[in-house]
């Protein structure tokens, strides 16, 4: 039986840069890479699409057998699609942010998604990369590397807000703020996996440290830990 795939877990509140880290690793190491946090805002488009409300639980677990979500990559982006159609855009907005932090602590939710992740990553031929904030904890807890990626909550803020800018969104960086604040406190305070860092994790702060220089010791720790395992 071949060698399961080397699997990297980079956990983190948003705007810490999981998403910049995760793809540019994926890139440079050649593996795939999971979005898990689209996962759960594809759920919460689709919940939002047909009317269903964050706590109706019965329907979100019959909303998650109609789930299908495939990630690729198009030049600088990981796409993501639903049913076949991009949604990259769709699931970025404010209100689907929201909506997601609000589905993902339903336990149906959590629990009819989690397999899906899991298949995800162990279909790559060589690695994957995974991003959430439950991924060391829960998905893959015997992760071959495990990362917390944070920064200042004002640094996060200004990074979010940027975003929206450059996409056209209307917003200010206090109204990010407090959306910021208020999904943070909503996933760490949750019942069911909590965001918060793996006793095994390595913490990174990203608030003041180049992207690049980040990257850079997250992936001499990974290959360091693919010579031993090899």
């Amino acid at each position: 039986m071949s060698a399961r795939p080397f699997i990297v877990a980079i956990d983190g509140p948003a705007g810490a840069g999981k998403s910049s880290v995760s793809k540019l690793l994926a890139r440079r190491l050649g593996f795939s890479l999971v979005d898990t946090g689209a996962i759960y805002r594809c759920v919460a488009l689709m919940a939002r699409r047909e009317g269903i409300a964050s706590d109706d639980d019965a329907r979100l677990g019959e909303l998650l057998s109609r789930v299908h979500i495939h990630f690729q990559v198009v030049g600088e982006e990981n796409r993501v699609f639903l049913g076949g159609q991009d949604v990259s855009g769709e699931i970025r907005t404010p209100d689907i942010s929201m909506a997601a932090s609000q589905v993902s602590g339903r336990p149906v939710v959590r629990a009819g998604l989690l397999q899906l992740q899991r298949r995800l990553a162990l279909e790559s031929e060589k690695g994957a990369i995974l991003e959430g904030r439950d991924i060391g904890t829960v998905v893959f807890p015997d992760a071959d590397a495990k990362f917390f990626l944070a920064a200042s909550p004002e640094v996060r803020a200004r990074r979010r807000y940027e975003e929206l800018f450059q996409k056209g969104v209307e917003s200010t960086l206090e109204s990010v703020l407090a959306d910021q604040t208020k999904r943070d406190r909503d996933d760490s305070a949750r019942a069911v996996a909590p965001l918060k860092a793996a006793d095994d994790a390595v913490h990174v702060d990203s608030s003041s440290t180049p992207l690049s220089e980040v990257v850079h010791g997250m992936e001499s720790e990974i290959l360091r830990r693919m010579a031993q395992r090899a």
